[in-house]
């Protein structure tokens, strides 16, 4: 076997592992990357990407349905073809993980080892049968996987994640979708509209990452007005008949009947788990929690093991692209420069729902903030329907509703969660002045045009400032900020 000592072992090829890697190199030259599985990220291969492609596609056919809303009425039956659109999804999902593979060709072949890396102690890892490497420290990029009850293996080849999406030559005629989160939310919308003939089931009623009560309420009727949703469903029984290509569901629907539901592919998006359950920890010194992943420091990403820092998905802290490249850059950077550990920027949370509206949220929950201020009423919420908004309307494009939460007594703006029109950019405002520790006060000062989607925001803040008895009561029909505001 062969013997390798290194200052930097990084386990995982993925966007994490990359960007540990790299941080990492900055410090030492000494720092290797093991990588058991093809290079290229989940983001681009099975994750973002092609899910946004196949989102595109959803969406355009959207488009040709709505027109008549605005008098315009194409000619002729719309017709989907599911190879073409299949065959997009490939070609752009290719194109974006090659962009990945070149950043990977640059990397010394020295510095790859391919294989599956297990702990044999704190400082020894195994790498399949061929490879053991002595480093002083370790970085633990192995990224997440689907999680769904065990027994659904009995569907065989009807049953699907993801990442089988993608690899699809053509638009299947049913699916049932378990798991109303974002990745069962996204892909099942967007094969709804594609033509595929689509029910999505949930458990304990959940819709999406949303923890606001209304916000969640509206979501889940907006969602059912197009699709067949049930985020608590009572499934009786899931089987595939005997040599047959469906699977057979039955299950009591919204009239409280029992309904039988014939699909082409049940595809399982009930979660994700972190890839830390065949690496060895237990024979390291890391604590780890409930779930069996080491626990860290939120700034420094270093675990109970000094010397062993965990980032990305693994990491079981929030699993996000933009998250997984800053944890690798904090963690790959403190293995480097280790024991000189410096705490990293975490920047405010931002997440969104690529879905019709859109989902997002934004600093801290609607849960978060009643189990930390809730008891004591210090935090009051503002809200903005967009089924009136000027430019939501104009659009046609006009369903949503947004909550702000700000702090009593400082009026410092705390978090938002959404459903609406271009949540994913009204997001990306509020969380610039979520990080810059802005007031509500603060952000009315900001210029808002007209007519716009974001003077939606506006309303809300108001609302929210004049509840936090900062600021006048809400005028009903504003005229200083134009009609439809």
């Amino acid at each position: 076997m062969k013997q390798i000592n290194v200052d930097v072992a990084v386990i995982g090829g993925g966007t994490a592992g990359l960007g540990a890697y790299r941080a990492a190199k900055a410090h030492t030259p000494k720092v290797v990357m093991i990588e058991g599985g093809p290079y290229g990220t989940t983001c681009a291969r099975v994750g973002c990407m092609p899910s946004k492609l196949l989102i595109a596609a959803a969406e355009s056919v959207h488009q040709i349905e709505k027109a008549p809303g605005f008098g315009v009425h194409p000619q002729g039956e719309i017709r989907i073809n599911g190879r073409e659109v299949m065959d997009r999804v490939k070609r752009e999902r290719d194109r974006f993980v090659g962009f990945v593979l070149e950043g990977v060709d640059e990397i010394p072949a020295e510095d790859k080892i391919q294989g599956y890396a297990k702990f044999i102690d704190d400082h020894t890892l195994v790498v399949d049968d061929h490879t053991e490497i002595k480093a002083d420290r370790i970085v633990i990029a192995t990224g997440s996987r689907p999680a769904y009850p065990a027994v659904w293996n009995e569907l065989g080849d009807r049953l699907i994640i993801n990442d089988d999406v993608f690899e699809w030559d053509d638009l299947p005629d049913s699916v049932a979708v378990f798991g109303p989160g974002v990745i069962g939310l996204e892909l099942g919308q967007a094969l709804h509209r594609l033509g595929v003939q689509v029910k999505v089931f949930g458990h304990g009623g959940k819709v999406g990452p949303l923890t606001d009560p209304e916000v969640m309420r509206y979501a889940t009727k907006a969602f059912q007005q197009e699709f067949y949703l049930d985020p608590n469903v009572r499934i009786e029984s899931m089987k595939r008949p005997d040599g047959q290509d469906k699977v057979e569901i039955q299950f009591i629907n919204h009239d409280d009947e029992l309904e039988t539901f014939n699909a082409s592919y049940v595809l399982a998006a009930t979660g994700r788990r972190p890839n830390v359950d065949k690496i060895g920890l237990e024979n390291t010194s890391a604590e780890l929690d409930e779930r069996g992943v080491p626990t860290a420091d939120h700034y420094t990403l270093q675990t109970s093991a000094s010397h062993i820092f965990i980032a990305g998905d693994a990491s079981n802290q929030i699993p996000l692209l933009h998250e997984a490249a800053d944890q690798a850059r904090i963690a790959g950077d403190n293995a480097g420069r280790f024991p000189d550990i410096r705490a990293g920027l975490r920047r405010s949370s931002i997440s969104a729902v690529f879905s019709d509206p859109q989902i997002a949220m934004v600093g801290e929950t609607y849960n978060q903030l009643t189990k930390r201020l809730g008891q004591c009423g210090c935090f009051a919420t503002g809200e903005v329907s967009f089924e009136n908004q000027g430019r939501s309307r104009v659009m046609l494009r006009n369903k949503g509703v947004l909550h702000v939460y700000a702090e009593q007594g400082t009026g410092r703006f705390l978090g938002a969660e959404m459903m609406g029109p271009n949540a994913e950019h009204l997001a990306h405002l509020l969380a610039w002045a979520h990080q810059s520790q802005m007031t509500i006060s603060e952000m009315l000062d900001m210029p808002f045009y007209h007519p716009v989607i974001e003077e939606g925001v506006r309303t809300a803040l108001r609302d929210v400032n004049a509840r936090l008895h900062l600021g006048p009561e809400m005028i009903k029909h504003c005229l200083d900020c134009g009609p439809g505001c």
